[in-house]
């Protein structure tokens, strides 16, 4: 197996370092990341500039560009060897319900998965990172587990692990998304030359955070592996909506 590791931390993040360790014992890793934190980018990409590729000294390849571009280039031109799967992570912090929607790291792995490559996406739930190898242990187990059954080419999984150790972690669980509360205000300040700048505000508290949701296994200690897709539609109103437009002419 070719296994192809990204995140929007950044190369030098220290869950990506830990993961590449522990996902090389189960093949071939290649790891193309971004050059800085690109946390919050979503499914960027970018067009108007070229992007380069450069090298660090452990091997890792670096781009000045988001998540979604380092996949993207990834499969598209720079390997010679298209990778067999797409892992990104382990990302600094939870993606749990509307997160997916900005992530970076949700987005490197649903590129992946947009390029026909079976794909995970893994955060720690935390930001001490203190159980980061303990969580890198836990996605090799689950990767060794998928390639024991067929894998679909369209799967997309979003895993979230909370960071406190191994004895402590109860189960599995098979999630849904839960949802946020609205993001609190922005936040605005001035800055040394006395013009008015923003800090976007921190995301919304849970809302939808009961029993199945990603929310409460993640906050009963139990890892969050919700199934995801690209399919946005909104099927249940698309009778109504089109009832309400059929007297529209064109003129």
């Amino acid at each position: 197996m070719h296994f192809l590791l990204s995140n929007d931390d950044g190369y030098m993040a220290p869950g990506l370092d830990s993961l590449a360790r522990k996902i090389s014992q189960l093949g071939k890793v290649t790891v193309v990341a971004p050059d800085r934190d690109r946390s919050g980018a979503s499914n960027s990409l970018t067009l108007d500039t070229p992007l380069s590729v450069k090298t660090a000294a452990n091997g890792f390849r670096y781009v000045n560009g988001t998540p979604t571009d380092c996949v993207h280039l990834a499969i598209t031109g720079l390997l010679d060897d298209v990778p067999d799967m797409v892992i990104s992570g382990i990302n600094s912090g939870p993606n749990l319900g509307d997160d997916v929607l900005y992530s970076g790291t949700v987005a490197a792995a649903m590129e992946g998965r947009f390029l026909g490559r079976p794909a995970v996406a893994v955060s720690l739930a935390g930001y001490d990172l203190a159980h980061i190898d303990n969580a890198a242990d836990l996605v090799g187990a689950f990767i060794e587990r998928m390639l024991s059954q067929s894998l679909p080419p369209d799967m997309l999984l979003n895993i979230n692990i909370p960071d406190m150790p191994r004895s402590e972690i109860k189960c599995w669980e098979t999630t849904r998304l839960g949802k946020r509360h609205k993001s609190e205000a922005s936040i605005k300040m001035s800055d040394p030359k006395g013009r008015e700048v923003f800090w976007i505000g921190p995301a919304g508290a849970g809302n939808d955070v009961g029993p199945g949701t990603d929310f409460h296994a993640v906050s009963n200690g139990n890892i969050s592996v919700t199934p995801l897709q690209f399919d946005l539609t909104r099927y249940d109103i698309i009778d109504e909506v089109a009832s309400w437009i059929s007297p529209l002419g064109i003129t």
